[in-house]
């Protein structure tokens, strides 16, 4: 079992910035991809970014240029900086994570539980 718990989410006004965290924990072999995806009302859940563990990072185009996607492997911990932000960037932010379990080896694909992210004047 792989827990992933996220923090970093808030209100803010347009222009702001808002940092998010997320750091995997459990049966944990090994860490792949991590990646962030959020969902706005009414509309399905997107990927916003996600990170190789060789550090290689790609972007959904309406966030290129103002979002950053990092990550920590020795703290199982992905980020996501998030600069000058939209109203059309609220939404519930989900960190996921691609890797193996401890033990069994066997492939996992988890979820957080999701952070919310306003933004508003």
């Amino acid at each position: 079992q792989v827990q992933l718990v996220e923090s970093g989410g808030g209100s803010v006004q347009p222009g702001g910035s808002l940092r998010l965290s997320c750091a995997a924990s459990g049966s944990i072999f090994s860490l792949d991809t991590m990646g962030w995806y959020r969902q706005a009302p009414g509309k399905q859940r997107e990927l916003v970014a996600f990170i190789t563990s060789g550090g290689t990072a790609n972007y959904k185009d309406s966030v290129k240029g103002r979002f950053t996607i990092s990550r920590d492997n020795a703290k199982n911990t992905v980020y996501l900086q998030m600069n000058s932000l939209k109203p059309e960037d609220t939404a519930v932010y989900y960190c996921n994570a691609v890797g193996l379990y401890s033990g069994s080896y066997a492939r996992f694909a988890s979820w957080g539980q999701g952070t919310q992210v306003t933004v508003s004047s």
